[in-house]
């Protein structure tokens, strides 16, 4: 893999631009001041709130109420009756919560010569380099994930002296010991100061003297400075020992460094692209991104190679094997308050975290969701379907959390039942990528059944004898109906598109595992008479895909959410042999940005993955580039605002979507390639069926191809 460095020639001086390292479960940010160097920590599990009691003994009978209205033709009346008798029927989920940061003072001001902030994201290391008065100073840092430890060090030419501090809210107990070159601290979270406890240690390294000052650590008289950070939480080990994983950092700084580069490079180093450079690489990537937003004509190849690798960067650094998956934030967030509470929200932004895992060949991050998904949402569902639904199987509604929250939460939207739903496709996805029937058995069963059964058990039949669902919504998105002549906005609705799509392709795919495992055959065969009876698509007066099962006049066109749009991707159920719906998503996707659509990153990178199924290569790269110039801050984090992910992980894999798509039966290369991007190469890249393939084209030609698969 070519170098993929992230230049920064400027000082973060706010969260959202500092560089993020992490291993998994633990992570930071590394701002790179010069005068004051911060780094702020985060351990996965440190997230405020419990297990909540989410029976409600009269849910079920205020959806059926809903839905009665609905079949009689009241879709407004319902909406109204929704806000006015449903509002105690909602939950709402606590914040995840940083650990606390590090404070180094070094210099009295920022003046320095040289200044560079390099991110290596192919061995996941930070640095920062600069000349002050003639003297150079280096620092560095990472995340290893084998040691479970954040290292640091900070090294310079002629002696230093600085201050080190921990700052953090609801510190219980903070303890430096300078003999040990230690510093403990325990705190919580902001509410259920028992049980949310953790423990921070960080050992300090240095050839210099340390004085305790009380609050803090002064260090005199050094040349060298190592930082060993550790965290552990009560939700995992009540005993909260740090010392057993600080004791790790005995081997030495370069070794635990040489042991992180040869982990993590060995997953990075699995998948690249290239599509040629434009003599702007040494640029700092501000610069190449605010050359592309001021200059319409201006071309960077190299920026659509180093993105896809950031997107891979954050997901290898934020979900591993053995932590949770990526959240809101992945596993980043600042202080103890974070936007939507760094929740998992499960209308469409934890599924886009791992749209890139298989196609960019980094399968084991999406272990974690696996994981999370079978251990929490699946018995916290279980509990939801069975006490407030009386239905069989598993629900998870659109906001989830690590202690098995799978109810409806904020609002009327939080009706929509479907995130378990649309999750189960994720690991179906698995399967296809790899024929693993054991994986299909012993991981996947489980839930994409209770998933399947939910529906099977709440669907019901309307009056042209259809099977439906709902109360629902397309999720975020409303229209306008008319009552006595004046337009009234409605968000619930039955069987609207999503609903449609989502719990169909649901239904077909629970059959066929059943087919290949012969587990439960008379369930498959429940599955397979429901899904016969469900709505079919529709196509409005526009020409686009209805969002709803009727033609309703938008009350946004321009709505962020694209969720009728869920078959085309990340579906499979409309393609170039469904040429009728194939064409009418097209049009709804030009209505979108015709009206402002994706106007947020993660919505954006949505619509390059959509134009990438419709093989317009021309669309998919013009918007990108939107991406890049209206949505992407100068660190290459995804500029929502505040900071979301997801956009950064559905754009990574839109960009190995344009070189390899495997969906339609067959592996088809070069399907959404654009004039900028004719020459190229990519390698590792990953299609269904076990493929891994590598190829090189020349003005949109392969002139090579390798494709490989195990015995």
């Amino acid at each position: 893999m070519k170098d993929s460095i992230l230049r920064m020639h400027n000082e973060a001086h706010n969260w959202e631009n500092a560089s993020p390292i992490g291993a998994g479960s633990l992570g930071a940010m590394v701002y790179g001041t010069v005068g004051v160097e911060r780094i702020s920590y985060n351990e996965e599990m440190i997230w405020d709130g419990d297990v909540l009691d989410t029976k409600l003994p009269h849910y079920k009978e205020g959806l059926d109420h809903i839905r009665e209205m609905f079949m009689e033709g009241k879709p407004a009346e319902a909406e109204k009756w929704a806000w006015n008798n449903f509002t105690d029927q909602y939950f709402f989920v606590k914040s995840y919560e940083a650990a606390g940061e590090l404070f180094i003072n070094l210099h009295r001001d920022s003046e320095v010569d040289s200044y560079e902030r390099l991110l290596d994201l192919g061995r996941g290391i930070i640095n920062v380099n600069y000349e002050r008065y003639g003297v150079k100073y280096h620092r560095e840092s990472f995340a290893s994930h084998p040691a479970k430890l954040v290292c640091s060090k900070i090294q310079c030419e002629k002696s230093f002296s600085g201050l080190v501090s921990f700052v953090r809210p609801n510190i219980d107990k903070i303890t430096y010991t300078v003999s040990e070159g230690s510093v403990l601290i325990d705190a919580f979270c902001s509410t259920q100061h028992t049980k949310k406890k953790f423990r921070s240690t960080a050992k300090l390294v240095t050839d210099g003297v340390f004085e305790n000052w009380g609050d803090c650590v002064m260090l005199k008289d050094a040349t060298n400075l190592e930082i060993f950070f550790s965290c552990v939480t009560a939700f995992r080990d009540e005993s909260l020992d740090t010392m057993s994983k600080i004791a790790k950092a005995d081997v030495g700084y370069e070794a635990l460094k040489a042991e992180h580069v040869a982990d993590f490079s060995s997953i990075m180093g699995r998948s690249d692209i290239y599509v040629g450079d434009d003599g702007v690489e040494n640029l700092s990537t501000g610069r190449r991104l605010h050359r592309l937003t001021e200059d319409e004509n201006a071309v960077d190849r190299g920026m659509v190679r180093l993105y896809f690798q950031f997107g891979k960067y954050l997901l290898v650094s934020s979900s591993r094997e053995d932590s949770y998956p990526a959240n809101l934030q992945g596993l980043w967030c600042d202080g103890i308050k974070s936007p939507w509470n760094s929740d998992y929200h499960t209308n469409i932004n934890l599924q886009m975290n791992y749209w890139p895992a298989e196609i960019a060949n980094i399968p084991e991050c999406a272990d974690a969701l696996f994981t999370y998904m079978n251990e929490c949402l699946l018995p916290g569902g279980r509990r939801v379907a069975k006490e407030n639904y009386n239905a069989r199987g598993t629900v998870v509604h659109h906001v989830a959390d690590i202690y098995q929250f799978a109810a409806a939460a904020d609002g009327i939207w939080g009706i929509w039942q479907l995130g378990a739903a649309w999750l189960s496709y994720q690991m179906w996805e698995r399967y296809l990528y790899t024929g693993d029937k054991e994986f299909l058995r012993n991981t996947a069963y489980e839930f994409i059944r209770d998933s399947a059964v939910f529906f099977l058990d709440t669907m019901f039949e309307g009056p042209n004898g259809e099977i439906l669902s709902g109360p629902s919504t397309s999720p975020e998105n409303s229209y306008y109906v008319t009552v006595d002549g004046k337009k009234e906005n409605v968000s619930l609705a039955i069987s609207p598109t999503m609903d449609i799509q989502i719990i169909g392709g649901l239904l077909d795919f629970y059959a066929e595992m059943e087919d290949i495992l012969g587990i439960d055959p008379e369930t498959a065969a429940e599955a397979r008479r429901i899904r016969a009876r469900m709505p079919k698509l529709k196509i409005g007066k526009y020409g686009q895909l209805q969002e709803w099962i009727e033609d309703f006049e938008e009350y946004e066109p321009g709505h962020r959410h694209i969720s009728h749009a869920f078959g085309l991707f990340p579906a499979a159920q409309i393609t170039r042999q469904t040429p009728e719906y194939y064409k009418a998503i097209r049009v709804s996707l030009d209505r979108r940005l015709a009206h402002g659509g994706g106007h947020t990153g993660w919505s954006r990178a949505w619509l390059i993955n959509l134009f990438v199924r419709l093989r317009d290569g021309a669309g998919a790269y013009k918007n990108l580039r939107a991406l890049l110039t209206n949505s992407t801050l100068y660190n290459l984090f995804d500029n929502h605002p505040p900071f979301q992910i997801d956009g950064n992980f559905g754009g990574c894999a839109a960009i190995a979507g344009m070189f390899i798509q495997s969906h339609e039966g067959f592996i088809s290369l070069l399907p959404a390639v654009s004039d900028e991007l004719k020459d190229g190469y990519f390698e590792g890249l990953r299609a269904r069926c076990n493929f891994t393939v590598s190829a090189k084209w020349t003005d949109k030609k392969i002139i090579s191809l390798k494709v490989e698969s195990p015995a």
